[in-house]
């Protein structure tokens, strides 16, 4: 069972930048297509972006293309990085991982972490 664990959340300024992580418990880890998902309160959680195993595509869902950028780190680590972040991109970030492909339904995905509150101040 690969257990996922995000991090780099927090509180900051419109135009700002963050980087989330998310590591997983075992190193056959990048057999796996993974994702970051959203939600904000009251809304539907919904795909920001995914790369497939061994980081060869990336997919981005429009409203973040250009500003945030995923990544396979290590074996055992997948990135996020956010720039120019705005208010509307406030939301609970989760990261989620399948054996299948990088899709954007969430009901894809066997894997999911805890999530990460990423808050943007206008």
């Amino acid at each position: 069972q690969v257990q996922l664990v995000e991090s780099g959340g927090g509180l900051v300024q419109a135009g700002g930048s963050l980087r989330l992580s998310c590591a997983a418990s075992e190193r056959t880890f990048s057999r796996y297509a993974m994702a970051w998902f959203r939600q904000a309160p009251g809304k539907e959680r919904t795909f920001v972006a995914g790369i497939s195993n061994y980081g060869r595509t990336t997919y981005y869902a429009d409203s973040v293309k250009g500003r945030f950028t995923i990544s396979r780190d290590n074996v055992n680590t997948v990135s996020l990085q956010m720039n120019d972040l705005k208010p509307e991109d406030t939301a609970v970030y989760y990261c989620a991982g399948t054996r299948g492909i990088a899709v954007q339904s969430a009901t894809a995905y066997d894997y999911w972490g805890q999530g990460t509150q990423v808050t943007v101040s206008s």
